[in-house]
């Protein structure tokens, strides 16, 4: 598995773009808007590939000084606890560690909260709704 960092508009980002459809969107009757996607590009996105196939993938957007936002997070259903996602999570806090971030913080799905707490995330808000599902706030020192 190859880990790394995609450009905006290329093949890889529009399989990327797909895999994100298909896991977060399309399960909740939504869908990407022409704006969204053209607003990525001040995205650092980041992909898991098996030769030429997209596996998962995540976006970081800087917040603010020192602290950038994970985004986007999402693995293909049959290959989800297969350690894809823990290794995109790595690779994310290892570029924002590298680009001088200190927080890394995010909207994390209630569903997925045990994955995140496991990788050493903390619930930092009340629960919220984002896309029409439950979401927390949650973040980790780098």
């Amino acid at each position: 598995m190859a880990l790394k960092i995609i450009d905006h508009g290329t093949d890889e980002y529009r399989q990327m773009v797909k895999l994100r459809d298909d896991i977060l969107r399309k399960p909740l009757g939504l869908g990407f808007t022409p704006e969204e996607l053209e607003a990525e590009k001040d995205n650092m996105l980041i992909a898991a590939f098996e030769e030429d196939r997209i596996l998962g993938c995540c976006m970081l957007l800087e917040e603010s000084p020192g602290t950038v936002r994970l985004r986007q997070m999402a693995v293909l259903n049959d290959l989800q606890g297969k350690g894809i996602g823990r290794a995109l999570m790595h690779f994310a806090e290892n570029i924002a560690r590298d680009r001088g971030f200190k927080i890394l913080r995010m909207h994390a799905r209630a569903n997925a909260l045990g994955f995140y707490e496991k990788m050493g995330y903390k619930v930092k808000s009340e629960r919220f709704t984002e896309v029409t599902i439950p979401h927390f706030v949650m973040e980790k020192q780098l």
